[in-house]
């Protein structure tokens, strides 16, 4: 037996767990920094839209220019967008705002390919774990809006439906952008989940999804612009 392979010692026990407990009271306390962070941030600016989708999109894509047009119909209509700060659609939403003169924020991350922070924003916020950014997306925002996207972008959308799902969160308007790209995962959300009792046949009513950007703007509209001083979180309470 190798000198590595022995059984430690109750006092290498001991300091091994001293070691263990250091490294997850810096964890706790780097999670902790980012969420407080990032919730003081956002209590600067009122609710806004939150736009998802893939970092991918090239300029010249039809998603893009869709993206772009709805940042710029949002920042007409007086309402803040809000994305993850990076490249391809959350530039698109950032930029039509930005050039609108809206307000444009992003929660961006870094990653190790793909994720740059876009030039289009007025506020922006750093953040090293995906979680504490996904908590700021959805604290940050009255309505959702998912272009199309990657496993990242799939990630917050069904946590995002979820936390809906389960009452964790207000219901809010979710809007999926694109009916060719969505329509297999609806499909497969009502057959085969739905179909075989693994969700409800009305959590598939959680989401809608289209093709016109008007219907993101009217529902933003329906709800208005809340003060800063007020969260619609800060009246939500879970119904059972």
């Amino acid at each position: 037996m190798s000198e590595n392979s022995k059984t430690p010692t109750p006092k290498q026990l001991e300091e091994i767990k001293h070691q263990a407990r250091e490294r997850d009271t810096e964890r706790l306390s780097n999670y902790i920094h980012e969420l407080s962070q990032g919730l003081a941030a956002i209590r600067t600016f009122p609710q806004g839209v939150t736009v998802f989708g893939s970092a991918r999109i090239s300029e010249k894509s039809k998603v893009y220019s869709e993206a772009r047009e709805l940042g710029k119909l949002l920042a007409t209509n007086g309402h803040a967008v809000i994305t993850g700060g990076g490249p391809g659609v959350m530039e698109a939403a950032n930029r039509g705002a930005f050039e609108y003169g809206g307000r444009s924020i992003g929660f961006n991350i870094e990653l190790p390919h793909e994720q740059h922070i876009n030039p289009y924003l007025t506020d922006t916020l750093e953040f090293n774990y995906f979680f504490a950014r996904k908590v700021m997306l959805a604290f940050s925002s009255k309505v959702y809006v998912f272009f199309p996207g990657g496993f990242g972008t799939l990630d917050e959308l069904t946590e995002v439906l979820v936390l809906v799902q389960e009452g964790k969160m207000p219901r809010m308007p979710i809007f999926l952008i694109g009916k060719n790209f969505w329509r297999g995962l609806d499909h497969f959300s009502k057959m085969e989940l739905a179909s075989n009792r693994l969700i409800k046949k009305t959590d598939t009513k959680l989401y809608k999804i289209t093709n016109d950007l008007s219907e993101v703007v009217k529902a933003a509209n329906k709800i208005g612009h809340p003060p800063v001083s007020q969260n619609l979180y800060d009246t939500f309470s879970r119904k059972f």
